[in-house]
């Protein structure tokens, strides 16, 4: 009903109240301290880095944090299936990522997987969303980023499948073209897929509101366009 009067289709009547929805006033991340000793080496002398999954584990809280904190959007409650890691040095949290539910229509991304409409809603769970990715503000390792999106895409099925009983076979972000230039992606051997068109997904006007994404994607599996288009 929303949709066809933004649409103007039909008019209804005026809103007598606002429910409450949980969903969209959740309460800020709670701040979790941590040593902020920066950290300048080499990848070789960090090593091992280790990826740890925390969703609903005792670290889950400090990764919220990190993100609300440090990260230029902030914490964003990831949406559908998602899991959350946080990524030590030794001891020593260096970096936290998020991943959730792909977003369920992107064009260049679409017409790259040779998706029609039935297959793209059937198999939209088989693709996972990096919503966030933060390097500590004071750890300084080059290469430490890309080295991360690697050891994450060799994690992350068999973790997916753990948690919610089946594998991912695709990845994909966003990168926002007016701050960062994609770099860590390209060295971790993700493809840029074009551009989002900066309309949103629930845009009604046709006309762009908000900053132009480039759209990576990096796929699992050689086999990737069998297992998303039922082929």
């Amino acid at each position: 009903m929303l949709e066809l009067e933004r649409a103007g289709h039909i008019q209804l009547p005026p809103l007598k109240r606002h429910p409450h929805n949980p969903l969209a006033n959740r309460r800020k991340r709670a701040t979790v301290e941590i040593d902020q000793t920066p950290i300048e080496a080499l990848l070789a002398e960090i090593k091992p880095v280790k990826l740890c999954e925390v969703r609903r584990g005792e670290h889950e809280t400090l990764c919220d944090s990190l993100i609300e904190q440090f990260h230029y959007l902030g914490y964003c409650q990831p949406v559908g299936e998602h899991l959350k890691y946080m990524i030590y040095a030794g001891k020593k949290p260096i970096a936290c990522m998020t991943w959730s539910s792909a977003p369920r229509h992107i064009g260049c991304r679409d017409r790259f997987i040779g998706w029609a409409k039935a297959d793209r809603e059937q198999k939209l769970p088989y693709m996972a969303y990096n919503s966030r990715f933060l390097i500590l503000p004071w750890v300084k390792v080059k290469c430490l980023a890309s080295h991360i999106l690697g050891r994450a895409a060799r994690q992350i099925a068999d973790d997916w499948q753990n948690r919610y009983h089946h594998r991912v076979y695709y990845l994909e972000t966003f990168v926002d073209k007016e701050r960062f230039s994609g770099t860590c992606y390209r060295a971790a051997n993700w493809q840029c897929l074009g551009d989002t068109t900066g309309r949103g997904k629930n845009d009604q006007t046709g006309k762009a509101n908000r900053s132009i994404k480039a759209v990576y994607g990096y796929w699992l599996t050689p086999d990737f366009r069998e297992k998303l288009c039922g082929k």
